[in-house]
């Protein structure tokens, strides 16, 4: 059974053709599927066959270790939106809800190999010199919540030192009780900044630069 219905399947198609460049979605499951695995990689292989520039590459959190440990990946469901290279974009929990459009734009701008970030903001960036974990807590019932991720997937892009997560908290509930998380979204930066609310990318450049200076 189709976990697209067929008028999304369509608007899925139309926006993928704006994919010029190849695709590869990397998703971790295991053998046995939680819930949330199966739906994600069932998503996941459904996307592939909408476009002949997307792929999907399905492993074994278990039995592919040493490639999961490649990408960093410590949980699943999850899934690394790969181009020509690893940007560090990654997806931890189903990418349902208002989340299924970050997934979409995301895989446009690794298929056009353009982040789409203002040249005030990349300049920023270049400042950024050692490595930055961006984690956006969400729900998928947030509407306010991709703004968070597309930041953290837009910023990973455009800089080498930078690695965004989604990672959506009714799944990894430790995860949000770790950081204290009490609304979303909230993003937290290398364990000790956090940016409450869908802010503007400034707020998100200023607390990468209170991080790497604690750091």
């Amino acid at each position: 059974m189709a976990v697209l219905k067929e008028e999304d399947q369509r608007k899925v198609k139309e926006f993928f053709q704006h994919v010029t460049e190849p695709v590869k979605l990397v998703m971790f499951t295991q053998d046995f599927e939680c819930t949330y695995c199966q739906m994600t990689r069932e998503l996941v292989e459904e996307l592939a066959g909408l476009s002949d520039m997307v792929t999907a590459e399905i492993l074994d959190f278990v039995k592919d270790e040493a490639v999961a440990k490649q990408y960093g990946i410590d949980k699943i469901p999850a899934l690394a939106v790969v181009g020509d290279k690893d940007y560090g974009i990654r997806f931890y929990g189903v990418p349902a809800g208002y989340e299924f459009m970050s997934l979409i734009e995301v895989i446009i701008d690794v298929g056009k190999r353009d982040h789409g970030l203002p040249a005030d903001i990349v300049k920023k960036l270049e400042r950024v010199d050692r490595p930055v974990h961006m984690q956006a807590m969400v729900t998928p019932t947030c509407p306010y919540c991709p703004r968070a991720v597309r930041t953290a997937h837009r910023f990973a892009m455009a800089s080498d030192h930078i690695r965004g997560d989604m990672v959506e908290v009714t799944e990894f509930p430790h995860i949000g009780n770790r950081y204290s998380v009490q609304g979303v979204p909230n993003t937290i930066v290398n364990e000790t900044e956090s940016v409450l609310g869908a802010q503007p990318e400034q707020a998100f450049i200023d607390a990468i630069m209170k991080a790497i200076a604690k750091s």
